[in-house]
């Protein structure tokens, strides 16, 4: 499941409407909300009690009403899941199906159920767009508004091809110096991706400082460039991990081979309990579960099986002899057979080597450490140089 975002061209008229119908859907929203218990999250009962009322009051369609009544639903679930109450709704966007919702692929519009109408409005596509809505029947889509301008993300469902069965792995270990490292010695990442790190902590620090003290207004502007400086790091993270995962994704492909990714569940936990306030800051800062959903479904996309290894000791094991090393900072050295490197090179090596013995995707429970490999609980060979 793909999702599409369009940019729309709408008409004064329609763009008036789309505003009229993002307020009542919000409105709407907000009272579900201030009307139904906190601890109901059953959608059928919550539409029991209040269906007939948001009807009425907010001038919604039937198929609208019920779409708002799901949303408030899903986010009662997950407040309960966070110990959290649910925020206030912003009219920002609207969930649509295919009852409310038609993508027209020759005329490049969709047709969409409003407030007070139903609209057929433009679309602005551009060939990537095109490509992947080709033949396309899209089951859902989300309206969206960012500023001025609207949107529409359409969600769009195809079949996966049939994975590639090879024995070769390509392993990729994940680090904070260098975001990825392949066996094969690609590396991604450095210096560039630390120093805007580095910036963007220091600008929140400062603002952070100046939000506290001050007037009220300056204190205001400052929570609002915490705001913008979130979004735009966030933004910057999530074309980095894009741009990693279709490279690592294309080599596979190249090789051809399958991908073993060092499954990471739980880091920040461990991190948190005994690492220092700087790498504590470097570590949460990245975000290395967006960048193996990326991969994972980049290479769902294109037949190349992705699996995860348990990444214990992958680090302090020499992977030319198998026996435990000296590890400092980005330098690895063997004391046994005397091969020394780049040490998320040499993890890189022993992920790929674990990922031989994977042949499911999943969580590294149950899985086998390179420890438990290397001291023959699977018999697996070992080079070891003469």
């Amino acid at each position: 499941m793909l999702t599409v975002r369009c940019k729309l061209s709408p008409t004064d008229s329609q763009a008036e409407e789309m505003e009229d119908t993002l307020k009542a859907f919000a409105d709407a929203c907000n009272w579900i909300n201030q009307n139904t218990p906190a601890k109901l999250r059953n959608k059928v009962r919550i539409q029991g009690i209040v269906y007939q009322d948001v009807r009425a009051k907010f001038g919604l369609s039937a198929n609208l009403a019920i779409r708002a009544i799901n949303r408030v639903a899903s986010n009662h679930k997950t407040a309960m899941k966070d110990h959290s109450s649910v925020k206030n709704f912003e009219p920002t966007s609207i969930d649509y199906d295919t009852r409310i919702f038609a993508f027209r692929e020759k005329d490049e519009e969709i047709s969409v159920t409003l407030l007070r109408s139903r609209q057929r409005i433009k679309l602005v596509l551009g060939d990537y767009q095109r490509t992947r809505l080709k033949d396309s029947k899209p089951t859902s889509a989300t309206l969206c508004k960012k500023g001025s301008e609207y949107y529409i993300n359409i969600q769009v469902k195809s079949e996966a091809p049939e994975q590639i069965h090879v024995d070769t792995v390509l392993g990729v270990d994940l680090g904070i110096t260098d975001i990825a490292v392949t066996s094969e010695g690609q590396k991604f990442g450095g210096k560039t991706i630390k120093l805007i790190k580095n910036h963007y902590a220091s600008m929140r620090a400062v603002l952070q400082q100046k939000a506290v003290k001050g007037t009220r207004s300056s204190r205001r502007r400052c929570r609002e460039l915490q705001q913008r400086l979130s979004g735009k790091e966030a933004r910057y993270q999530r074309q980095i991990n894009h741009e990693i995962s279709k490279a690592i994704v294309t080599r596979a492909q190249e090789i051809p081979a399958k991908i073993a990714l060092e499954d990471l569940t739980g880091i920040r936990e461990g991190v948190n309990q005994k690492a220092g306030k700087n790498h504590r800051r470097r570590v949460n800062g990245w975000a290395f579960y967006q960048l193996k959903e990326f991969l994972s479904y980049k290479a769902l996309a294109a037949g190349v099986p992705l699996v995860l290894v348990d990444p214990a000791y992958t680090s302090q094991t020499c992977h030319q002899c198998g026996e435990h090393g000296i590890r400092n900072g980005k330098s690895f050295k063997c004391p046994v057979c005397g091969w020394s490197g780049d040490a998320d090179f040499n993890g890189a090596k022993n992920i790929a080597f674990l990922g031989r013995y994977v042949d499911r995707p999943g969580g590294s429970e149950g899985l086998p450490s390179i420890k438990a490999v290397l001291s023959g609980l699977l018999k697996a060979p070992v080079f070891r140089p003469e």
